[in-house]
């Protein structure tokens, strides 16, 4: 087994790693950007090293200073996590040209179902079913109508690498089509270096069931049961919950041999997941992530097993600890994405400091979450700064559990989607198991969600004398330092003690609009402008899209009228606030 492990990641996943390393008795080593470097996964790590700044492109993802670091730790094994890396076939190459073991599946097979239109044809090979549509991509729009047109409408414009909501738009009519293949082409090259898009028919009310499995390398592949991760927005997962409410025993045994089969196509190793869209009694294949999931923590839950331990001891050469017949689900588990966005504002980024942070606790409930009192959640990566997780023996008691647990989630100065949560979750919708569509498509009943209360905390009291732990950084390296007395921060002031941080300025959002002005509703950079001063817009016409925390925005004119004044400018940043346009 492993002494030491790098992961490849921060935030919540990131530790959630270190907890499993921990528990296995093996050092744990973290890495972080400068826009980290009092990150909580920093702190927990047995060792932690600077990657450079905090743009992802000059730390996370750089793949040269990620070996560099792992070389200079003595680390034996990387971690990539999820994001960032992980299914990133050259990086896993990179690591096998050294003696570093990387625990996840072999580069070939990330590269199989890495492309989704390889891994379709991969799949209508090997017998799985998958959604109709292409198995090759399409070059130009020209060449997507045609195509098109033998589908049908609706058409799902899907970047060839995307995954994660990203590289993803839907074609409800042929005027619809140029739009949505460029977006997702668009989307494909800014988020996976690939603009490449392909079609397949839009499924427009399917449930989206994924099938978890394992395969060791020593000729075992079992699968752990199923999730469905069907309440979306932005096809971006939400909530998901194990096992899923409309799969009976005998679709479980099916869509698991399908996933089994999927794996052992592409001779998988490593923790994987088989995604699919369940239409009354079909299922179709719909892509293979090649990573452990966001939603892994709610089959953990059913199954009681660790699935980053069984990751890691596949990755030492050790067989899985469990076979097909042991594996059994017991009760119900539901996982809430508790993500740093204004639900009411159409889901927008909500970056902002967080004040006194209480998580809850009790029977059934668990909280993989990278937050802490006095943290900062930046716009410069993933929204999703924690997952709350409960557990009871039926669905009707793993919701009413959940909805205690929201409620004595205490996160202040942060908006968050804990009210978003607590809505959906006391509807009819959620109560028969439906994919809630009709709530998260409805612009009105987005708009009259609560806000929730993400006041900050009040001012701190004056400093006291006091024994603290920090640690300095030397050589792009963290060492622990004990300091008593009234430490100090980089100003020169007095360091906070763990009392309330004190109120921080902030440009409240608002609307996106009053009387005339078009302002900015989140913090982020300008990615497009679509319109010049003196041009005449409709209401509801885009104005500029505002890139935040991984998301475009579409910021629309609140009102027919003329641009009179234009500010905005692609690639310039942008806070709350901040004005955008006039319209008279």
């Amino acid at each position: 087994m492993f002494e030491k492990v790098l992961i490849a990641n921060r935030g919540e996943i990131a530790i959630r790693i270190i907890r499993t390393l921990k528990e296995m008795g093996i050092g744990a080593v973290a890495v972080y950007s400068e826009a980290d470097r009092d990150a909580r996964h920093v702190r927990e790590a047995d060792e932690a090293y600077l990657l450079g700044p905090a743009v992802p492109a000059e730390s996370y993802l750089n793949i040269e200073k990620i070996l560099a670091v792992a070389a200079e730790s003595g680390t034996e094994a990387i971690h990539p996590g999820y994001g960032f890396l992980a299914e990133n076939a050259p990086f896993a190459r990179a690591i096998g040209e050294t003696d570093i073991t990387w625990i996840g599946p072999p580069a070939k097979a990330i590269d199989a179902m890495g492309s989704k239109t390889r891994a379709r044809e991969i799949m209508q090979k090997a017998g799985v079913p998958i959604v109709p549509g292409a198995t090759e991509p399409s070059e130009t729009v020209e060449d997507a109508a045609k195509l098109a047109a033998d589908i049908g409408f609706p058409i799902a414009c899907k970047a060839a690498g995307g995954g994660g909501g990203k590289g993803f738009r839907v074609a409800l009519t042929p005027d619809d089509l140029a739009d949505a293949f460029e977006g997702a082409a668009r989307e494909g090259e800014k988020f996976f270096g690939d603009d490449t898009v392909y079609l397949e028919r839009y499924l427009e009310d399917p449930r989206h069931v994924e099938v978890q499995v394992l395969a060791d390398g020593h000729g075992s592949v079992i699968h752990l049961g199923e999730r469905d991760c069907s309440i979306q927005r932005r096809h971006q997962k939400l909530i998901e919950e194990a096992p899923a409410p409309h799969v009976d025993e005998e679709m479980r045994e099916r869509i698991g041999k399908i996933a089994t089969d999927a794996a052992e196509a592409v001779d998988y190793r490593g923790a994987g997941t088989v995604e699919g869209m369940q239409v009354g009694e079909d299922y179709f294949f719909l892509e293979m992530n090649t990573r452990v999931q966001v939603e892994h923590c709610v089959t953990e839950m059913v199954t009681g097993i660790d699935i980053v331990r069984e990751q890691i001891r596949i990755a030492a050469g050790e067989p899985l600890s469990i076979s097909q017949d042991e594996m059994e689900m017991r009760g119900h588990a539901i996982e809430c994405r508790i993500n740093a966005e204004a639900a009411h504002k159409k889901f927008a980024p909500a970056p902002g400091k967080v004040g006194d942070y209480l998580e809850p606790s009790g029977p059934g409930v668990r909280v993989d979450s990278g937050l802490e009192a006095g943290g900062e959640v930046t716009p410069l990566y993933d929204p999703m700064v924690a997952k709350l997780i409960t557990w009871d023996v039926d669905r009707e008691h793993a919701t009413r559990r959940m909805i205690r647990a929201l409620g004595e989630y205490k996160i202040e100065g942060l908006t968050t989607l804990i009210p978003f949560h607590e809505t959906i979750l006391a509807t009819e919708q959620w109560a028969k198991g439906e994919t809630c569509r009709d709530l998260l498509e409805d612009k009105d009943w987005i708009k009259n969600l609560p806000a929730g209360d993400p006041a900050a905390a009040p001012e701190g009291e004056d400093e006291e004398t006091t024994e603290r732990q920090y640690k300095v950084e030397v050589g792009g390296r963290l060492y622990p330092v004990k300091v008593i007395g009234a430490g100090l921060g980089g100003n020169g002031a007095a360091a906070p003690t763990g009392k309330r941080p004190p109120k921080r300025e902030r440009k409240a959002g608002g609307a996106a609009a009053s009387g005339n002005d078009v302002v900015a509703p989140l913090q982020g950079s300008i990615f497009k402008v679509e319109v010049a001063e003196g041009d005449e817009v409709e209401e509801g016409a885009l104005l500029v899209v505002i890139e935040a925390m991984k998301m475009e925005n579409e910021i629309t004119a609140h009102k027919a009228g003329k641009v009179t004044s234009l500010v905005a400018e692609v690639g310039a940043s942008i806070n709350a606030g901040d004005p955008i346009a006039t319209i008279e």
